[in-house]
């Protein structure tokens, strides 16, 4: 499997760590696909958004006259109550944002897109997502200033990372842990097999 042509269609760079403690020899090539979204439900979006960028990089490859890759698309969100939490767009959302998440259970969602293509076939694309449940600590307000003061939330959905500075305020989570850096790539890695 790993002898194919592999394709991250992202810049995260927790993405690519987590390909890479998989063992996974891959290429970044990040889509910068518009964004956009119909759905509501947190599942709905991670998967269509995780399709739209796989399928941008399996157009340009196309065009290119490629035929043998497999593409990964992921995105991830967090929700809470129903309000979906993509990146925040300043210091004061970040801040809104964990004074919701504090002392609550909230879901993380990562949406997973892989496109395979060989031999002259079609493309094959196939779409999952995983959910994990995670309880933070109550914070404080100073402690929520402080945090987002570090810039680390920034470009993270639910601004907050669980490998980072915000570990000290995760409680417990109840399923899969690399789905809330953003990708399961345990899953993803079976998915893959059959694919």
């Amino acid at each position: 499997m790993n002898r194919e042509r592999i394709i991250l269609a992202s810049a995260s760079p927790r993405r690519r760590e987590l390909l890479t403690q998989i063992g996974i020899e891959y290429e970044v090539m990040p889509s910068d696909a518009e964004e956009k979204m119909e759905k509501s439900r947190p599942e709905e979006i991670v998967m269509a958004l995780s399709r739209q960028k796989a399928g941008d990089i399996e157009g340009k490859l196309e065009e290119k006259g490629e035929d043998c890759f497999l593409i990964i698309g992921a995105d991830t969100v967090v929700a809470f109550e129903g309000m979906v939490m993509g990146k925040p767009k300043d210091a004061k959302d970040a801040c809104s944002m964990l004074n919701a998440l504090q002392g609550n259970v909230h879901q993380v969602y990562t949406g997973v897109t892989i496109c395979r293509k060989k031999d002259g076939q079609p493309p094959i694309f196939h779409t999952f997502y995983e959910k994990t449940d995670v309880t933070m600590y109550p914070m404080s307000r100073d402690e929520i200033e402080a945090y987002v003061a570090t810039g680390e939330p920034m470009d993270k959905a639910g601004a907050y990372a669980i490998q980072g500075g915000c570990a000290a305020y995760i409680k417990g989570i109840c399923g899969d842990y690399s789905n809330v850096v953003g990708l399961p790539v345990g899953r993803l890695w079976q998915e893959m097999k059959i694919i």
